[in-house]
């Protein structure tokens, strides 16, 4: 699927796990740089999403 996301930025809250991270990676796979925020952040959320081809902006 192309949600055409390339060169948007997309702010996830809630992102650090459970569906807020699936919300986080599906939108990372797509193009879209990602801003991680969530209650448990860490640099492997980062690392995930990174892993996968994503682009991670920041981990709040």
């Amino acid at each position: 699927m192309n949600l055409q996301l390339e060169n948007k930025l997309a702010l996830v809250t809630g992102s650090t796990a459970g569906i807020g991270l699936a919300i986080a990676k599906a939108l990372a796979a797509e193009g879209a740089p990602v801003i991680v925020a969530g209650p448990l952040p860490s640099a492997t959320t980062g690392a995930a999403l990174r892993a996968d081809g994503g682009v991670v902006r920041s981990v709040l």
